[in-house]
């Protein structure tokens, strides 16, 4: 890609230093305090230091832009035209059991649209990044969505709900839709990772209900800029507000989407 943008660099070196404060507690696992914030949904000190690490260097490099953070809630900026969301530990879970796929989101929306995505995965060291026109990269290699066309070679990911939840019994009637006709279902425990991996072309198509702004909004930039396609499971595109996803190559977004809605 040669050089970032001003704006992919101060994303980028953000993620960047947040990815080496999870490091460092990744490497620390079993000593780091944890609190229980509700039913299988934990929040780590890693947590907040990484958003601490985002606030402080996303305000000072764009002063006034405002903020959507997981753990912060909206901060109100004085630039009404930008906004930040921002997920500092995606895979909560997975980090606090010492798996190393976890991410750091953050994503930029100027006038409710969205126009940047970085996600970083810390423990491997792979930042994807996208910006509107500029296409999707992992480092300097151009990221293009899986061409398959076929749904019985394709390989999908999903979230699942936690039981007791709202949306299981949902959940288990779509994966029966898909899974007989697929090649294989992957639960990975991070959608923003999941949908990089869908503009990486690692996998051919991701769904999942009930999710945050800040899981998804970086990940569907680098759909969009792989040459993806990303909606709402009923085919909207106000995924932010719903948290209802589904993304894939034209192909695999329709077909996946028509198999959810036969459930």
């Amino acid at each position: 890609m040669g050089t970032l943008s001003p704006l992919l660099t101060v994303m980028t070196e953000t993620a960047a230093r947040a990815g080496r404060s999870l490091n460092r507690d990744f490497r620390d696992i079993e000593h780091l305090q944890v609190s229980k914030k509700g039913p299988a949904d934990f929040v780590s000190v890693a947590d907040h230091k990484a958003e601490e690490v985002i606030f402080e260097q996303l305000s000072k490099a764009r002063p006034g832009y405002g903020f959507v953070m997981e753990e912060r809630g909206i901060v109100e900026g004085s630039d009404k035209s930008h906004r930040w969301i921002v997920d500092p530990l995606d895979g909560t879970l997975n980090f606090l059991h010492g798996m190393p796929h976890f991410a750091v989101s953050i994503a930029l929306e100027r006038d409710e649209e969205l126009v940047a995505g970085v996600v970083y995965n810390p423990a491997t060291d792979e930042m994807f990044h996208a910006e509107k026109g500029r296409g999707a990269w992992l480092a300097d290699r151009r990221l293009r969505v899986a061409g398959r066309k076929h749904f019985d070679e394709a390989v999908f990911a999903t979230g699942m709900p936690f039981f007791g939840k709202k949306g299981h019994a949902t959940f288990l009637k779509e994966l029966h839709q898909v899974m007989p006709h697929c090649a294989g279902i992957r639960r990975m425990g991070s959608a923003a990772l999941d949908l990089a991996w869908v503009a990486a072309g690692r996998y051919d198509g991701f769904w999942e209900r009930s999710l945050q702004s800040w899981d998804i909004a970086a990940g569907i930039v680098l759909v969009r800029e792989a040459g993806g396609f990303v909606s709402e499971l009923d085919g909207k595109d106000n995924m932010l507000a719903t948290g209802s996803v589904v993304a894939g190559n034209e192909t695999m977004r329709e077909q996946l989407q028509a198999r959810i809605q036969g459930a």
